[in-house]
This record gives structure tokens, sequence and C-alpha cells, in this order.
């Protein structure tokens, strides 16, 4: 897999590199966001960009507008995007346009090598992957009608929802029925109002509605 990493700490960058190298992956490293959106913009595309939120010359949102920037020409790049913090608006706005392929992982997750390169696996074939804490983060600040009438299950289901997570492996880390996580997640949908499609990102849209309504949009 050919993946593109924008991060303007060299030793991250070359961490990184050397981890996901050692994978079996191409990997082209980048140090500022003009230097990635200048390589990607001519359609060259990488099986996946990983890029961090903060970096030069301001150290704000360079990173993320960048890869707003390229989704908005390639709708099927896969993005995970990495962050020092959560920061919600940034989150809310990389998922605006759609959840497939995207993911928001603190840098923390970096250091549980299994988790990050299940995290890199699972977005570059289209999954969605929100880190739990911007979740739990969220959801404590969250008032929104809808969100405040799930019960403690139903958040914790919702938590794992947002981390990818099919109704089965639910189950398994719940230790409960997949008859129960089926129940609950009905329940999630039609608390938030969801009404029932085709699309299986219609459960990640549950967790963009906390975003959204959190998220404070420039």
């Amino acid at each position: 897999m050919r993946i593109v990493i924008a991060e303007d700490s060299v030793l991250l960058l070359d961490g990184l590199t050397r981890l996901l190298a050692a994978e079996g992956h191409d990997v082209v490293g980048y140090t500022t966001a003009d230097e990635m959106v200048h390589a990607l913009s001519d359609g060259d595309l990488p099986d996946l960009l990983v890029t961090d939120v903060r970096m030069p010359p301001s150290h704000t949102d360079e990173g993320l507008r960048a890869a707003v920037h390229l989704r908005s020409l390639h709708p099927d790049l896969p993005v995970l995007v990495l962050s020092q913090y959560v920061e919600q608006r940034y989150a809310a706005e990389l998922f605006a346009a759609g959840a497939r392929g995207l993911g928001y992982v603190l840098k923390d997750r970096v250091a549980d090598v299994d988790e990050f390169l299940d995290a890199v696996a699972r977005v570059a074939g289209g999954g969605t992957v929100l880190d739990p804490e911007v979740v739990t983060q969220v959801l404590a600040r969250s008032r929104s009608t809808g969100l405040d009438t799930l019960t403690p299950r139903e958040s914790e289901v919702l938590r794992l929802m947002a981390e990818g997570r099919s109704n089965s492996a639910i189950a398994d880390r719940l230790v409960v029925g997949p008859a129960a996580v089926e129940k609950h997640v009905t329940n999630i949908l039609t608390k938030l109002g969801l009404p029932p499609d085709a699309d299986d990102h219609r459960r990640v849209l549950a967790v963009l509605r906390w975003l959204d309504q959190n998220g404070q949009r420039p």
C-alpha cells in the first residue's frame, strides 16, 4: 500500500515511516501541508493520506485544511488525521461531507502499534475510525434533543459504533448477545431520528451528529 504522511515532527514522521515500512508499505513523508498538497493535487494519489492537524507555518489547522481540500478534489482519497488533542471543530469539518474512508485519532494511539495499524487498514479500506476520546468528550458536552435520551448502555454502544466496530464486535466487547446489540443500535438510531436506508454509514451519522452539534464550525 502506498501511504503519504504529512507531519512536521521529524521524529514522529521517521517513526511512522519506519513502522509502516516494516509492514511492507511504501511511505512518502512531508513536513509541511503545502508540500503534501502540491504533490497530491495532480492526481497521483496514494492509498492513504495520514496527516497532522497543526502544521507550519501557523501551526493551527493547515493539515486539516489540506485534507479537506484534497478530499474535495478527490472524494475517494482515504484520510487518517492525527491530532495531539481532541479538536471537535476540526473533526466535525472533516466528516461534514461524508464518513467513508476517514479517520480521526489522537497521537497517543500511535503508541499502541496494533491499534494504529488497525486504524490504517480500516480507513484505507473505506471504513471510518473515530478516536474513542473524541466521542467521549463530545458526549460529555452534548445537550441536543435525542442524545440526552440515550441510556448509559446505548451511549456505550454508540462509542463502539464510532470506532467502526460491527455489531458482532460490539457484542464481544460488551459480553452480550448479538440480538441485544441490534436492539440497542435500533433504539439509538430511532432516538436520534435517523431514518432507515441502505447505507451502513447511517451508524456513523449518529456520531457525526454529536460532532456537528458540538463543533463550532468556522
